[in-house]
């Protein structure tokens, strides 16, 4: 990519979005499309084939998605679906019809299998049964994944994958149905805090490990790999390091000042036991990621007391 070049970031107010679209403008892209919601919905095939007929995009970072934990995805897995499938299939087909030069589809680490080995390579992908609690998700994303594949072994197309481990950061989602994690707990412990609680409450055994990665790391990841990569290989990107939850509710415990217990409810799920990426073909490309865990939480956590970035919290 140019200085010069146009660049549209589909997704540009969530977490993923809003970190490439600061980081390009770092980086000195000044030429960066972005529509909201509200101004273009692209889950409907004709308005987005009429948005990139009138503007001039040459590049695409794909990162619109509806998203959330395990309760969301479980409490409305057609929703999952059918949101996710559109908007992917809306923005990739629109992408191709109007002759952009490159795409980026951002998956998700969510789509390998459930007891996939470990750490997880992408060619793990569709080797076997996928994680019941985020099933829809998963597979509206292997679409997105597969369609872009297709396209280029088809049609000549040079549009790439990423697969990031969990996230978090700046505009991360708190809402207490629909939140990841990391920022779950954040919110969880911030509140029992405040409230003067003794106890949190925790879902599942605390036992599940997991990878956490600073969004805008990420998203340093994401451009250096437009400019740098071309393959229908996916790219795993993480830090390939791991945590277990106990381990990651205690961290966030000791950041926020909380003096409770932690108690965990061995009846609700953990979802997939262990989930860590092999970046290896990510540090082999030139890149490596920079925040640590517990320095990344500490500056997501100032963000979240500065209200700045909330999103569903009420």
């Amino acid at each position: 990519m140019e200085p010069g070049s146009s660049i549209y970031v589909a997704g540009h107010r969530g977490m993923v979005g809003s970190a490439i679209r600061k980081k390009l403008e770092e980086s000195g892209y000044r030429n960066i499309i972005a529509r909201t919601s509200e101004e273009l919905d692209l889950r409907r095939q004709q308005d987005v084939e009429d948005f990139f007929k009138s503007n001039h995009i040459e590049y695409v970072f794909l990162a619109a998605a509806r998203v959330g934990g395990i309760l969301a995805n479980s409490m409305y897995p057609a929703d999952f679906m059918y949101d996710n499938i559109m908007i992917e299939m809306n923005v990739i087909r629109a992408a191709y019809n109007n002759g952009i030069k490159r795409l980026m589809f951002i998956g998700s680490s969510c789509i390998y299998p459930r007891l996939a080995p470990q750490p997880m390579p992408e060619d793990c992908l569709l080797t076997s049964e996928l994680e019941k609690t985020n099933e829809a998700y998963a597979l509206a994303k292997i679409c997105g994944l597969k369609y872009c594949e297709y396209l280029n072994r088809q049609y000549g197309t040079d549009y790439i994958v990423v697969m990031p481990t969990n996230l978090y950061g700046p505009n991360d989602n708190y809402h207490p149905e629909n939140s990841h994690v990391l920022p779950a707990l954040i919110r969880r412990i911030h509140e029992a805090r405040e409230a003067g609680h003794k106890k949190v409450v925790i879902w599942g055994t605390g036992r599940p490990l997991r990878e956490f990665m600073y969004s805008e790391d990420l998203a340093d990841a994401c451009i250096f790999l437009m400019n740098n990569y071309s393959g229908n290989k996916p790219v795993n990107i993480g830090t390939g390091k791991e945590i277990s939850i106990n381990d990651l509710a205690l961290t966030i415990k000791r950041i926020v000042g909380y003096e409770g217990d932690l108690e965990f409810d061995n009846s609700k799920p953990d979802g997939t036991p262990r989930k860590l990426l092999d970046v290896s073909t990510l540090e082999k490309a030139g890149w490596r990621y920079k925040t640590g865990l517990e320095e990344g939480i500490r500056l997501v956590y100032a963000d979240f007391l500065s209200g700045a970035s909330r999103r569903g919290y009420a």
